[in-house]
């Protein structure tokens, strides 16, 4: 099969850097995500970490390595030229267990070799710096990656469909914050092989339209929100809430919870990068920056729908500014 991905349409508005083709030498950075995850290596997942098997037949799940693995040779596959870093990978949730001869033993006196673990959360990213551009002096590369849950599975059942999540999007290096848009973001992914990780990765990737995302990006940055209309916003984020169910299908989703909406309004005020200037501005583009900084004290399962639904909401403020009435946060 021959992978092609047109880059000549992205020419005007990104600057493209060539270097050394798959370039798996440096990590990316890894604090994409805090809350209480830990980084961890991909050798460890592969050598540390039992797999998990579905309790009724014993068919083992797909591991987080094997994911991983799997969106790794997709990315080589759709970009050949590029320089690739190796993937920043993030895990909580750890189960632990034990071997059978360990059975009674109190758990201060297990030796390493009877205790087993896995972790029922991960979350990852890759990096491919040699595709990137800046929008008021931040500058952001093309990010892939991906986030695994087992929480989401029935282990006690038969194998059966195993659900993923794979994005790709732009981050950015000022705050390591992710930047993923509805049709970069494959948010329920249900496969039983490795290799339809990889034909549905590389139709994900394969469609990306870069240059309309960052068009987006850099549109947010043309329109300001004054501190007013901050604080409505803010109010009206947390009302969203208890609103009737059927006005929340009407206007943006809201999925951050009150202490990351709160984060926002002190990082308003405190942020380096993204507070509010002199004149009482703060673009879309800060507003939205604040919004994804706020959702890393997210769960790694919830993460990326709410860095998702922030762009969504981002948007829809601008269309409010645009033309007045047409969002409910901004009327």
């Amino acid at each position: 099969m021959m992978f092609h991905l047109n880059l000549q349409k992205m020419a005007y508005t990104t600057e493209i850097i060539r270097a050394e083709p798959m370039v798996f030498n440096k990590t990316s950075e890894d604090e994409f995500i805090v809350s209480n995850t830990v980084p961890i290596a991909l050798q460890s997942l592969k050598n540390d970490c039992i797999i998990p098997n579905f309790a009724k037949d014993n068919e083992s799940t797909i591991s987080h390595a094997e994911f991983i693995e799997a969106v790794m040779e997709t990315v080589a596959h759709v970009f050949p030229n590029e320089a690739i870093l190796e993937p920043a990978i993030r895990v909580s949730h750890p189960i632990r267990g034990r071997v059978p001869e360990a059975m009674g033993k109190p758990a201060r006196a297990l030796s390493e070799h009877e205790k087993t673990m896995y972790y029922e959360r991960m979350a990852f990213s890759i990096e491919i710096p040699s595709i990137h551009d800046g929008i008021a002096g931040n500058e952001l590369s093309l990010t892939v990656g991906g986030v695994r849950a087992y929480n989401l599975e029935n282990l006690y059942s038969r194998k059966s469909l195993e659900r993923f999540k794979v994005f790709i999007g732009f981050k950015n290096h000022v705050c390591t914050n992710f930047c993923v848009s509805t049709d970069g973001f494959l948010g329920d992914l249900r496969v039983s092989k490795t290799h339809e990780i990889v034909e549905n990765t590389f139709q994900l990737l394969t469609d990306f339209n870069v240059v309309r995302v960052l068009d987006d990006l850099r549109h947010l940055n043309q329109y300001d929100l004054y501190e007013r209309q901050f604080a409505q916003v803010i109010g009206k984020m947390k009302m969203y809430q208890f609103l009737p169910k059927a006005q929340q299908k009407k206007i943006a989703a809201v999925m951050l919870g009150d202490s990351q909406i709160s984060t926002m309004v002190k990082a308003y005020y405190q942020d380096e990068n993204f507070k509010v200037d002199d004149y009482g501005r703060i673009s879309l583009f800060d507003f939205y920056n604040l919004a994804t900084g706020a959702n890393k004290s997210s769960y790694i399962d919830s993460f990326l729908d709410r860095t998702v639904s922030m762009l969504d909401l981002s948007l829809d403020l601008m269309r409010g500014i645009q033309s007045p009435g047409a969002s409910w946060y901004v009327q």
